[in-house]
């Protein structure tokens, strides 16, 4: 017969959790002798391995004597509880492991993986993380509008004239609004948002609010490329194409 010590060693546990043990109804109370101490026999030692190997596993306390007296259906729905539990604490983990890399946070694989193809282009850290910011807006106010044009855009990459522009805009992130050079990239820009051809079930951009307009338009910018999107949106009038896409002008540089 063994004392509450001996038994919660035997075990690898506390005396504490044994009596925790007790509290719940996991592990039947013994008598106690005529000095006051409870004595525990080895059926106590049986019953305690089992609990103690069931609260390792996962099981959950309140869950345990469901489990030790389960048939072979409530075991099999107990372990897939498990399982989806086991999935749920990996997704999480993941989105841990993704904490440093906003893309994987808050991007779906598509635009992840054009922000991948993004890379060989070479373009400098800034323009690239202003284009991944630009693209975590666009997908967190306008969401369909994100998906409609992400397509197209992953298309362009393969344009060696819009990799270009893309390069000049890089090239010029820090360059002096008034700087001379801003014509030429802004007339490659506008050649480019000439022939661009966006897809027929884009959705109506001019119901996009003004203000998701603003930001989308206006986060990370620099003066220069401000100025280059002033330039393009000249050019684009002067052209008559009047696009209805608010950030046309933009989208060679941030997309």
């Amino acid at each position: 017969m063994l004392t509450i010590g001996q038994l919660a060693r035997q075990a690898g546990v506390t005396a504490k959790a044994v009596r925790v043990y007790h509290a719940k109804g996991l592990l039947p109370e013994p008598g106690r002798d005529a000095s006051g101490y409870r004595r525990y026999d080895a059926q106590a030692v049986i019953d305690l391995a089992r609990i103690v190997a069931l609260a390792q596993a996962g099981v959950p306390l309140a869950r345990i004597p469901e489990v030790l007296n389960a048939d072979e259906t409530a075991l099999a729905r107990i372990d897939a509880e498990l399982r989806d539990r086991i999935r749920q604490l990996e997704q999480r983990r993941a989105r841990l492991r993704d904490l440093g890399r906003p893309d994987r946070l808050c991007l779906p694989p598509e635009a992840v993986a054009f922000l991948e193809r993004l890379k060989p282009i070479g373009l400098s850290e800034r323009h690239e993380n202003a284009i991944r910011d630009g693209w975590i807006l666009a997908y967190a106010l306008a969401p369909d509008v994100a998906r409609a044009i992400l397509v197209s855009r992953t298309a362009l990459l393969d344009d060696p004239e819009y990799v270009a522009v893309l390069r000049a805009y890089d090239e010029a992130i820090e360059w002096d609004p008034d700087d001379p050079r801003l014509d030429a990239i802004a007339d490659a820009a506008a050649e480019l948002g000439q022939r661009m051809t966006l897809p027929s079930d884009l959705p109506d951009f001019r119901k996009v609010p003004r203000q998701v307009v603003e930001l989308l338009a206006k986060h990370l910018d620099s003066p220069a490329w401000q100025r280059l999107d002033q330039l393009v949106a000249q050019r684009l009038s002067a052209a008559q194409t009047a696009p209805s896409e608010p950030s046309a002008a933009a989208v060679p540089r941030r997309s």
